[in-house]
């Protein structure tokens, strides 16, 4: 029976290895559903700060027949977040407004304000190990979600390309950083 046991727990512990990835210590799942739809991991990375110091990591959900450079087309997707430090919800409020603005026209960025300024509501002071994550099902929205915590859902596609391009757009936080999370490098 203990023999059983034990067998038991170790499939157990390698199925949760096989479904996962770790990156400087934080693990992500490979896989994720959204709706009815089934998001693979598309690639990881971790965005540094001053070159040294880890700001955060995060992981890249796709379709497995989107390509990469389709990632910001109508279709679902989702990032996720892990936090090394703390940060203020109004730091988040800010580089939100900045970012959007370096990825969008000023046309573009007047459409889409209201839902931004309504976005960058949602969002709260982080700790070391809090997980944002954010979806995109077309057709409903993109939900912010704070430790699995749905704090509230933007409807449009317009806002959902501009939000997602912080990471994996144009003009990005980071270029390695999104071409790790679009699994090109």
């Amino acid at each position: 029976m203990i023999k059983k046991n034990f067998i038991i727990i170790v499939l157990v512990l390698l199925s949760s290895i096989v479904n996962a990835v770790k990156i400087d210590g934080v693990s992500f799942k490979k896989e994720y559903t959204l709706g009815k739809q089934k998001l693979l991991l598309r690639g990881y990375s971790t965005l540094n700060y001053m070159l040294f110091i880890k700001a955060y990591t995060g992981a890249f959900y796709l379709k497995s027949e989107i390509a990469s450079d389709q990632a910001l087309s109508e279709t679902p997707r989702i990032i996720q977040l892990y936090y090394f430090h703390k940060i203020s919800a109004a730091d988040f409020r800010n580089a939100t407004i900045e970012m959007i603005k370096k990825n969008t026209t000023a046309v573009e960025f007047q459409k889409i304000k209201d839902q931004v300024d309504t976005f960058n509501g949602l969002y709260k002071d982080v700790k070391p190990g809090d997980r944002y994550t954010a979806s995109y099902l077309p057709g409903h929205g993109t939900t912010l979600y704070l430790n699995k915590e749905a704090l509230g859902t933007i409807k449009g596609s317009e806002f959902s390309k501009a939000f997602f391009s912080i990471w994996i757009g144009e003009e990005p936080i980071d270029e390695k950083f999104r071409d790790r999370l679009l699994g090109k490098k």
